[in-house]
């Protein structure tokens, strides 16, 4: 059965939009405090563009822009690509391998984000899903009750 990316991936988030005024380093302060690797910059929970790590490291970092006064609307992807929350963890997946991302805002009908989906949601999914799937064979194959009395 195809999962959908909310509630089966990520669910409960609380998302906080940082919003175009910020700098890099009220970006970073904030996800450093919520122990994530990216944020939706934007107003009214609607997305004009995404912070990551790589972001940092790239646009920031590496052309040796100062944090504190560097406007993340300069350094953020514009216009990120989005998911619906009804898409699949496969669709999220096969996405983020084409494109070479590592976080997706994901994106009601109204147009407000309601979360992230990062790799590291996706790989846990898939690994839950995969144990699961080894632990009900492992019942199947052992079990000793299919049609057989003793």
């Amino acid at each position: 059965m195809q999962r959908k990316i909310v509630p089966d991936v990520v669910r409960d988030q609380k998302i906080t939009l940082l919003p175009p005024t910020a700098t890099v380093m009220d970006a970073v302060r904030l996800m450093a405090m919520k122990h994530v690797g990216a944020v939706v910059v934007g107003l009214d929970g609607r997305p004009d563009g995404i912070f990551t790590e790589r972001d940092l490291l790239m646009r920031v970092v590496a052309r040796g822009l100062d944090p504190d006064s560097t406007p993340v609307t300069r350094v953020m992807t514009r216009d990120p690509e989005t998911l619906s929350p009804h898409q699949h963890a496969s669709d999220a997946l096969n996405r983020m391998a084409e494109r070479g991302f590592r976080h997706l805002p994901v994106v009601g009908e109204d147009g407000r984000v309601v979360a992230i989906v990062s790799l590291r949601d996706l790989n846990a999914y898939v690994r839950k899903q995969l144990e699961e799937e080894l632990q009900e064979r492992d019942a199947f194959i052992h079990d000793t009750g299919y049609g057989v009395t003793h």
